[in-house]
């Protein structure tokens, strides 16, 4: 099931339908796997023992998934020129919208559910140390 494609909710509608670069929504996708990958993780009666194997599981899954669709999306727009021409200026701007978007989902949790901070916390620790 695929929900929540109404934008920002915190945001105006305005500003929500400005046209932006879009690798903001890749980073929005690349983000949202995170949160599929959680939900899964505590939609179910695991059993102690099994969480942390799980955990592992499940980042090497959004490791994947990630790398599979990013892959697929680059292939497909190379040649429509609207992405940066060099793989350096790419990567700094997708880091960018993944930071902007982990740093969004941050406060957004604190406001409405602070028992998921942990997930936009380890996308900014994530983001940040991909970075060195």
């Amino acid at each position: 099931m695929i929900t929540d494609f109404e934008g920002e909710p915190a945001r105006p509608i305005g500003e929500r339908r400005s046209k932006r670069s879009p690798l903001r929504d890749v980073a929005g996708m690349l983000r949202s796997f995170d949160y599929a990958a959680l939900t899964a993780l505590k939609s179910a009666d695991f059993r102690a023992g099994d969480v942390n194997r799980l955990t592992v599981v499940a980042r090497c899954w959004v490791f994947w998934v990630s790398l599979v669709f990013l892959q697929n999306y680059l292939d497909s727009s190379r040649t429509a020129g609207f992405l940066p021409a060099s793989k350096q200026e790419l990567k700094r701007m997708l880091d960018l919208y993944l930071l902007q978007k982990a740093i969004y989902e941050l406060n957004y949790e604190l406001n409405n559910r602070p028992d998921w901070v942990g997930v936009p916390i380890r996308g900014i620790l994530d983001i940040m140390n991909a970075a060195e």
